[in-house]
Formats: structure tokens, sequence, C-alpha cells
């Protein structure tokens, strides 16, 4: 019997052709995600040959991108969000008005009308979930400060993506565009309060009853031992709360994938979630950026290529660069700024669908959207080259004298307080990160009443800690000027609680150098690593799992003891 097939094609050709081009990219020293887009172009409509279902990868992608944001949820808590706040919120804000400013300048020079440079500029603010998420993995910085950072800039955005895709029907006639009936005579501030009110109460539900309810299902179904139908109640959470939180309270499908992600963590089953839906969150994103592929014109190279190149301007180097003043504006270091502009310097699935609107709303012109594609292949494609140029900045700016007076001007942070107890300054702890591990290592700390002083890179925390009356110094613990704040010559023992290994043998050499006598202790979650840190004598290093595995056979061999009287053989 006759059957329509699509669906099938589709998924087929995009895994297929992007297994092979993602393979020839890698074997040619490229991302694979180069590849990928490659795939894209190669079955989409703009060339010849087979063409797959634009509109079904187009769906199949928001899969993707759901699975994405609910796999960054299950690793980023609610402490981590509101620990970034301070520098996520308005970082995100005023990165995206001048993001914004510079398209609607370019537009109106091109002699666009103002609704159609706003939408234009909005669509080049944006950055791209799914590709910041996948740089920040393929570095293995998405659980650093830096990491939480950037992903928090990213969740600001697109909150503000959702009230600004709300907002432009309603004022699409003041901004030169065509009105929509449903929304004639309907009050500005009526639709700002309903917006408002939408997402503040998707998040109260979030929080209140989906952090209790959400986990105490996956446990439920956990206990069954079926792990078929623990994976089944993994992608559903997913992709179930994402479409309920779109239908019923208004936000995006990518804003509610994360907050499910969010309130399973609450889960003491999120790894083994988290571990299960890894294999469809990887295959769904190959999908994403061989969906955007398909949208891509090769033609606008060759017809505006002056356009073009403008367009990746304002995205690689003015969003960028706008992000990096304000980070560094806000106190934090170099690097933080540079991670964050790195991750900022492309564009993705918000910019299609703000493009979509804008010309659906008659706002902008067909044209708008061709170079906001071109500009997305273009900007993800050049990503990674972007990153790997932080590295060399990074030393520049390491061993310049003029980067340093000018990242930390009498920064009050960075040096202790006067205030603090001479007596309580030898001798003690220097902890350094204060995230996780690091909270529970300074409660034991203080019930044995060992003082300690923490070094964390997260200004926030040492403002809090200081209010507290706990010793805190802003700063990354590799640079020697941030542990001699510390005390570090009168310590005991050092403790390096982050999970940031790069600057470890840095934070030790220099530790040792200034106190010869000093006792380090390591956190890892590498066996190379440590073996690594053993053969350099880095003291005493802990393996994550290595130190779960103990704390296991321990409890199993106390248990028997208690229940037979005697040991076991």
């Amino acid at each position: 019997m006759p059957h329509n097939i699509s669906l099938i094609t589709t998924i087929a050709a995009a895994l297929g052709f992007g297994l092979i081009f993602g393979f020839i990219a890698t074997r040619m020293k490229l991302p694979a995600l180069v590849g990928y887009l490659a795939a894209g172009i190669v079955i989409g409509p703009a060339t010849p040959g087979f063409v797959a279902d634009t509109a079904l990868a187009g769906q199949l992608a928001e899969i993707g991108v759901m699975l994405m944001m609910f796999g960054v949820g299950l690793h980023f808590s609610l402490d981590d969000l509101w620990d970034v706040r301070r520098i996520a919120l308005p970082g995100a804000i005023l990165q995206i008005a001048v993001a914004t400013a510079m398209g609607m300048g370019m537009a109106h020079y091109w002699g666009w009308s103002l609704g159609g440079g706003l939408v234009f500029g909005l669509a080049l603010s944006v950055a791209s979930t799914v590709v910041l998420l996948r740089a920040l993995e393929e570095r293995g910085i998405l659980d650093t400060l830096n990491g939480r950072i950037a992903v928090g800039w990213l969740v600001v955005e697109d909150l503000v993506t959702v009230l600004v895709l709300v907002l432009l029907p309603p004022l699409a006639g003041s901004l030169g565009g065509t009105v929509n009936p449903a929304d004639a005579g309907v009050s500005l501030w009526r639709t700002l309060a309903v917006t408002f009110g939408q997402v503040a109460g998707f998040i109260v539900f979030m929080l209140v009853v989906g952090r209790k309810l959400f986990p105490w299902i996956l446990w439920q179904v956990a206990r069954t031992g079926s792990r078929e139908l623990f994976t089944l109640c993994v992608v559903a959470a997913a992709v179930g709360i994402a479409y309920a939180s779109t239908e019923l309270f208004g936000v995006s499908f990518a804003l509610g994938a994360f907050f499910a992600g969010m309130v399973l963590r609450e889960s003491e089953l999120s790894h083994r979630a988290a571990e299960e839906s890894l294999p469809l969150r990887d295959a769904f994103a190959v999908l994403f950026f061989v969906s955007v592929g398909m949208l891509f014109e090769p033609a606008v190279l060759v017809e505006q290529p002056l356009h073009v190149l403008l367009v990746c301007a304002i995205i690689i180097f003015g969003k960028s660069a706008a992000a990096f003043l304000l980070v560094v504006a806000l106190r934090y270091p170099f690097k933080t700024a540079l991670i964050v502009s790195a991750s900022l310097a492309q564009i993705g699935e918000f910019s299609f669908i703000l493009a979509a609107l804008g010309i659906s709303l008659g706002l902008m012109p067909h044209e708008g959207q061709s170079l906001i594609l071109a500009g997305a292949i273009l900007s993800i494609a050049l990503n990674p080259v972007v990153f790997s140029i932080t590295k060399p900045l990074l030393r520049w700016m390491g061993s310049s004298e003029l980067a340093r007076k000018f990242e930390r001007p009498a920064d009050p942070l960075a040096e202790l307080p006067v205030t603090v107890d001479q007596n309580k300054l030898s001798g003690q702890v220097v902890l350094v990160g204060y995230g996780r591990v690091g909270r529970r290592i300074a409660e034991a700390l203080t019930a044995r009443g060992i003082d300690f002083v923490v070094a964390e890179q997260n200004r926030d925390i040492v403002d809090q800690l200081r209010k507290q009356g706990i010793p805190a110094v802003a700063g990354n613990a590799g640079e020697p000027g941030v542990l001699i704040q510390a005390h570090i010559t009168h310590a005991t023992m050092l403790v390096i609680a982050t999970p940031d290994t790069f600057h470890v043998r840095a934070m030790i050499d220099t530790a040792r150098a200034l106190n010869p006598n000093i006792q380090s202790v390591v956190r890892t979650h590498s066996e190379a690593e440590a073996e690594l840190l053993r053969q350099e004598r880095a003291g005493q290093v802990f393996i994550g799992e290595h130190e779960l595995a103990k704390g296991m056979v321990q409890h199993v061999l106390d248990s028997f003891e208690k229940k037979h009287g005697r040991s076991p053989h």
C-alpha cells in the first residue's frame, strides 16, 4: 500500500550525509560540525539533486535543541545560575542592545525600515545555544566558572528573545509592518503583563512543583528496573515539558527543556539520566546543523558578498568585542572575557525564528533572512577558529604589563581586608574553589574549628563569603598574586577543590616556591591526569570515582560486620 516516507528519507539522508561529510571534515583537521553544515547544503533546495524535506528537518532540529538544553540543565544547578546572575544578566542585556544597534545602523544605511533594522539587529545579537554547548563540551570547560557564565548569559538571551517574539506582533504596525487582526487594539502594557506573568508562572511552577514532582516520577520509573522505561521517561520529560511550557506558558522549547533538566537534576538519578539521553542528544544535534545548512542559499555569497562580510563582522567581531569589554568592566578576568566573547561569536536557532517572524509581519525584506542564514553558516563554521585564537591572546595578556593593569585596577576583592584577624592567617588551609565540593570541605573545616582562606574566581561568591565573615580572595589561583593574598607563605595546606585542572600545576608550583613545606590536596576526574600529578609529586590526589567506590565499599563492609558480628572473608 502506498505511504509517505518523507520523514524516514529526511532522517536517513541527514544522518548519512552528515556522517560522510563529518568524516571528511575531521580528516581535513576541521570541526565535524563544518561537515554537517556542508551536508545540509548538499541535500538542501539550493543545490541540484536530492532535496530533503526542509520543514521536517526543521522540526527534527527543534528536538535536537530541546535535548541539548535538557542535557545542560542536568549539569547546571539553580545555585550555578544564581551565582552568575550579576554578570550574566546585565552583560547579556547590554550586549544585545549594542549588537542590535550595530545591526540597525547597517540596515538603515541599506535603506531598510526601522522595524526591519530592529529585527535584523536582534537576530544578529543572539547566539546559538547548541553551538555554544558543543564548543564548551569539546573543550571540557562546560562545568567551570567560565562555562557557567557563558551558559547563564545564553539563558538570559533566551528569556529576552522570548519577550521579543511575544511583543513584535502587537508592535508591528507602529514599526512599519502589517498588523495581525488578533493583535489589533491590544494594549502593549497588557501584552507585557501577560508575557511576564506567563514566564514567571512557568518558573514558579518548575521551582515549586517541578522540583518535587518530576524527580519523584523518575525515581518511580527507575524502581521498575526497566532500562527502556527509564530512557523513555527521560526523553519524554525533556520533550514533553518543553512542549507543555510553550503551549501553556508561551516560553520557548529550549528554555522549557533547560528548566526540565534543572529540576530533574535534583534527583539522585540525574547522572544516569544524562548518560541515557546522550546518544539521542548527539544524533539530533547533527540534525540541527544539517537543517541549518539546508536553509542556506549559496547565491547570496556571489550576489551580495560585501553585505555578507559586514554581517559576519558584526557577529564575530562587533558583538564579541562588546561582550569582552562588558565582562572586563564588570571586573572579571581576561580569560572569562575571552571565553564569553568567543562563545557569542555566532548566531543560530533563535536568529532564524526572529527572521521568519519579521518577514511574516512585513518588517524585514527576504534579503535579510538570506543574510542572516549566511552569517549563521559562516560564524558557526568559524567559531572553532575563534576559540583557538583565545589561547595566544591569553598568553600575550599574561605577559603584558599593560593588560594586567587594565584588567584589575585596584580591585578590592583581589586583596584580603585589613580587618581579617591575623591569627587566622598562620597555619591555615588555603581552599581553591568554592563550588559543590569546596563548600562541603569548608563546612567540615568550620565544624572542626580549622581556619581557612578561600580563593575563588566568582566575585559574587567572594563577596557573599566576606559578608559571612569568611576570608576570601577573588581571582585565578594559578596566578601568584592570588595565592600571595591568601597568605600561602604561612599556610599549612593547599586544597584544590576546583574542577579546572588546567592551572593545577601552576598553583602547586607557586605554593611550593613560596612555602616549600606546604602540603597539597588535589581533585581530578581523570586517571591519566592523576598519574601525571603523582609523578610530579603533587601531593594527595583524589579521583572522584575512586572515592565514591571507597565510600560504597566501606559502607558495605561496615553493614556486613554490624549484621554478622564478624569481618567478611
